[in-house]
């Protein structure tokens, strides 16, 4: 998510979607728009990489907010149009601070490759984060790079969804997060990059997640 040359109306739809509270209070027209920008300001500035005016962070969610009426009254949503989905269960959420300087995210990240092709990597503002296959291979090559085990989430899915180049990816995750947040799945993370979206859910959500989608991109 995090990635200096994002720009800050895309910053702060993604903050928004992936806070359930939030998201459902802008839907519901009950939040106030400089509150919010007040709260989401240090966070915005962190993934941008440089100062940003509070009046520009309230403009985004403004314009953010005035998107939900636009789609009011809208069945379908065209934004999955043509999109790919890959689901893989068993997966853990794999966390290494960018403080913590005693770890080479690079060496951790060529040892879980070595034991498995099911990985994936992502540079965050304050964190390294791995997607990978859980199974016991893994997490030792963890614990010896890192001495414990509390930065592991497990149970999880990912949800790849694979977009063509045309399609918006803040409208994607906008829409993702809607539906889900609608049929009672909570997104527990998400991941943006410059062909898709990957979303982490519950494992037990998993499949009822992807029919969710994946009647999304037949309705598109």
């Amino acid at each position: 998510m995090r990635n200096p040359a994002i720009s800050v109306p895309e910053i702060v739809r993604e903050l928004v979607t992936r806070n359930r509270s939030i998201y459902d209070c802008m839907k519901m027209d009950v939040i106030n728009y400089t509150a919010l920008a007040v709260k989401l300001h240090p966070e915005v500035e962190r993934i941008q990489g440089n100062p940003v005016n509070l009046n520009t962070v309230v403009v985004a969610i403004k314009r953010y907010a005035d998107s939900f009426e636009r789609k009011d009254g809208i069945g379908a949503e065209p934004v999955l149009k043509n999109a790919r989905l890959f689901v893989t269960d068993g997966i853990m959420d794999v966390r290494l601070s960018a403080k913590d300087g005693g770890v080479d995210p690079m060496a951790v990240l060529d040892g879980f490759t070595r034991v498995t092709d099911d990985c994936e990597f992502f540079r965050l503002s304050d964190s390294f984060r791995f997607l990978v296959e859980d199974m016991e291979d893994v997490r030792r090559i963890f614990r010896d790079a890192h001495g414990r085990d509390e930065m592991f989430s497990t149970g999880l899915a990912k949800i790849r969804i694979a977009l063509p180049p045309a399609h918006s990816r803040s409208d994607a995750v906008s829409y993702v997060a809607e539906v889900l947040h609608a049929n009672g799945i909570e997104i527990a993370n998400a991941f943006f990059g410059s062909d898709g979206i990957t979303i982490i859910v519950d494992g037990k959500d998993s499949g009822r997640a992807y029919d969710i989608l994946r009647s999304g991109i037949a309705r598109g």
